[in-house]
């Protein structure tokens, strides 16, 4: 299928006229046919306005029609699944397997919140029947309904071409809870959006979706994000990115008139606590915790937003050999392209950062690998007393690049200082604890560290890594800011729907004006509780 260049909105290619912009290739920082138009200001409100007039019919789309859409979706990005890889890998440096397996996922969220939409629970539904001769006074009949909030605006990811992008888990999330969706694709992979739009808009025009429910928009600068958080007819918006341009959203949505909310993964250093249990095994469990670090820490060229960036390490000589290990296996370790030439030099920047810190020494290093963008991965180390002296210390740097902080496990001081500077990090997506199960001592501190990190990080994980975030029911990739502009919600999972609605509540309405969902015949079959209690 030949790249057109343009936005397509309400399934109709638009060719912007606001000038074009081309793909950069960041191996090798060359320009990728074909360049892409802009839309102007009028173009992209045409956009949003398509989805405004689209969200009517949407929302009343049964579960059985929204579900095979999103099917739909899942089946024609299948079916184009070689192209689109193909370009992704093009745009973004990353490796086919990793694409492969990322546009898996894609479809994965697809057809997981196709079950949800079937399964109709997240309705909320709950009834609670008149008591028209309770005393004192008689209640009203009373039943309540999660709503779509309305047009949605997504912002794709740079680190995720597919499964954060165009049909990623913020516009599968946003199409399953009734919301039309307007995705701005991001700069650095216009054709994979291109690509995945295209087949978005197949399977609407298939399953008889209204054709606003979905559109792409390409177009320059801040201005565009700006221009399509502030239209009062959006409702609210998905983002993944850096914190500044986080925020700068958050606070453009929360100026309106009508404020919105603005669901913002921006930063997380992903703090994992090494336990002395842990490093208690033969010299190879040792080598081979280093190992598993490091491959947490370098896949996808460091750019998950899950990366383990920050490794607390016991002192002396038991952590000694982890440190051992990681230099063992780092040095000579080739760098792997990054997703564009302006990440690769906030990179450059992080890295100088540390190496000028006082008191932060270099562990190991890589080597630059092949290409344009595939600079060396990095692991310092400091002791506990430096960073906590040093908030600069516990900022993100984006890419393959960890800090390793030493603290003294002995007696109930130490742990106490790490419980302490573990309770002042910022908020974060994940926080790990690696211990031996069979060791009281490390479940006695494991009981200490805890509360610390349930505050501060959305998932708690033991014996894991944090890369690698499964597409469950029970998944939450959120955290406290600035992990997330909003702690309550998740971007991965069921539970992202809740995002895009809100609870109506319907006071004495005859059968015939209540929506199919609450009345008293159910004939979507819906999940309801009654007085409280499942019938």
């Amino acid at each position: 299928m030949p790249l057109l260049g343009h936005s397509i909105i309400a399934g109709e290619d638009v060719e912007g006229h606001a000038g074009s912009a081309f793909a950069q290739a960041p191996a090798t920082s060359t320009a990728l046919e074909p360049a892409f138009t802009l839309l102007d200001e009028a173009q992209v409100a045409d956009a949003v306005g398509t989805a405004a007039a689209a969200f009517a019919d949407y929302r009343a789309t049964s579960p059985v029609a929204r579900a095979a859409f999103l099917e739909a979706v899942a089946e024609e990005i299948e079916a184009d699944g070689g192209e689109i890889v193909q370009r992704a890998v093009l745009e973004s440096g990353l490796t086919t397997a990793r694409l492969t397996g990322e546009l898996a996922r894609t479809c994965g969220q697809l057809r997981m919140f196709a079950a949800v939409v079937r399964r109709a629970d997240h309705r909320g539904v709950r009834v609670d029947p008149a008591l028209p001769d309770r005393a004192p006074l008689p209640r009203p009949d009373l039943r309540v309904r999660q709503v779509p909030l309305g047009p949605v605006v997504v912002f794709g990811a740079s680190n995720f071409p597919l499964a954060f992008s165009t049909a990623g888990g913020d516009t599968a999330s946003a199409l399953a809870a009734g919301c039309p969706v307007v995705v701005k694709a991001h700069p650095a992979h216009p054709g994979t959006s291109e690509l995945v739009a295209r087949a978005v808009a197949r399977a609407s025009a298939r399953t008889g979706m209204p054709p606003g429910v979905f559109s792409l928009v390409h177009g320059a600068g801040t201005e565009v994000g700006r221009q399509l958080v502030t239209d009062p007819r959006v409702k609210a918006v998905g983002f993944t990115g850096s914190r500044a341009g986080g925020l700068a959203l958050v606070a453009a949505a929360a100026a309106r008139a009508e404020p919105i909310p603005v669901y913002a993964e921006m930063s997380s250093v992903n703090p994992v606590v090494i336990l002395p249990g842990a490093l208690s095994g033969a010299a190879g469990v040792v080598t081979a915790l280093a190992a598993g670090y490091l491959a947490s820490l370098t896949g996808s060229a460091g750019q998950l937003c899950t990366k383990p960036g920050l490794l607390f390490l016991p002192a002396g000589p038991i952590g000694d050999a982890f440190v051992a290990g990681i230099a063992a296996t780092q040095t000579g370790m080739p760098g792997t392209t990054m997703l564009t030439s302006g990440i690769r030099a906030a990179y450059d920047r992080g890295v100088g950062r540390l190496a000028r810190s006082a008191g932060v020494s270099t562990v190991a290093t890589g080597t630059n690998g092949g290409g344009a963008n595939a600079p060396a991965s990095v692991v310092a180390s400091t002791d506990l007393a430096t960073f906590g002296a040093d908030p600069e210390l516990a900022d993100e740097v984006f890419g393959a690049a960890g800090l390793v902080v030493r603290y003294d496990p002995a007696g109930a001081e130490g742990v106490d200082r790490l419980r302490d500077t573990l309770a002042g990090l910022e908020g974060q997506l994940t926080a790990t604890l690696r211990l031996d199960p069979a060791s009281e001592d490390d479940l006695r501190i494991a009981r200490i560290l805890l509360p610390a990190l349930e505050d501060r990080a959305g998932r708690v994980l033991v014996n894991g890594w944090p890369t690698g975030v499964e597409v469950t029911h029970a998944m939450v990739h959120g955290g406290p800011f600035p992990a997330t502009s909003d702690s309550r919600t998740t971007s991965v999972g069921s539970l992202a729907i809740e995002r895009f609605q809100r609870p109506v509540c319907y006071q004495d309405l005859p059968d015939a004006l209540l929506p199919e969902d609450l009345r008293s015949d159910n004939p979507w079959d819906v999940p309801r509780s009654i007085d409280g209690a499942r019938p």
